[in-house]
């Protein structure tokens, strides 16, 4: 029997939206489903280092990097963003809760060989290098990922 395919395209930067991406990616390989997830845009954030990488850039360059959320854990919620305090309030009622973070979900998808794979043509619209983003991140363009998606049994955009 040939193994079940998922692919999810993750545009959005919010950090709700990138945990239900990251949720239903480890659910599909935790039922045996081979996993990417292309990260394209605001998604690619949830893949940056939360350490400042030294890095040759242009002026435009170094305003995205400073602008955009560095890591996961820096990104804001869909809703209730509330200046800030929505994003606290809701990783404390996830503590609470025992729910793990967006980089353990992270993480957990790396351990389950989860295909991580980051927009090239973003990157460089972006001006984000390699260094700059987490270690064992696939790069490619959008071939690949309908390389990918074209024998999906689930293709999602979020």
């Amino acid at each position: 029997m040939e193994k079940k395919r998922t692919t999810i395209v993750l545009f959005s930067g919010d950090y709700d939206k990138a945990m239900a991406a990251y949720i239903i990616a480890n659910g599909a390989a935790a039922y045996d489903h081979e996993v990417t997830i292309f990260h394209t845009f605001w998604g690619i954030n949830a893949l940056r280092k939360q350490e400042d990488i030294k890095a040759k850039k242009g002026f435009l360059e170094k305003m995205f990097g400073k602008m955009m959320p560095r890591g996961a854990e820096q990104l804001g919620l869909s809703k209730m963003q509330m200046m800030g305090i929505g994003p606290k309030m809701i990783k404390h009622v996830m503590n609470k809760h025992n729910a793990l973070t967006l980089t353990q979900l992270i993480n957990m998808a790396q351990e389950q060989d989860i295909k991580l794979v980051s927009c090239t043509m973003t990157m460089d619209l972006l001006g984000l290098q390699q260094d700059e983003l987490i270690d064992g991140v696939h790069y490619a363009g959008v071939a690949a990922y309908l390389a990918d998606a074209e024998d999906g049994n689930v293709n999602l955009f979020i």
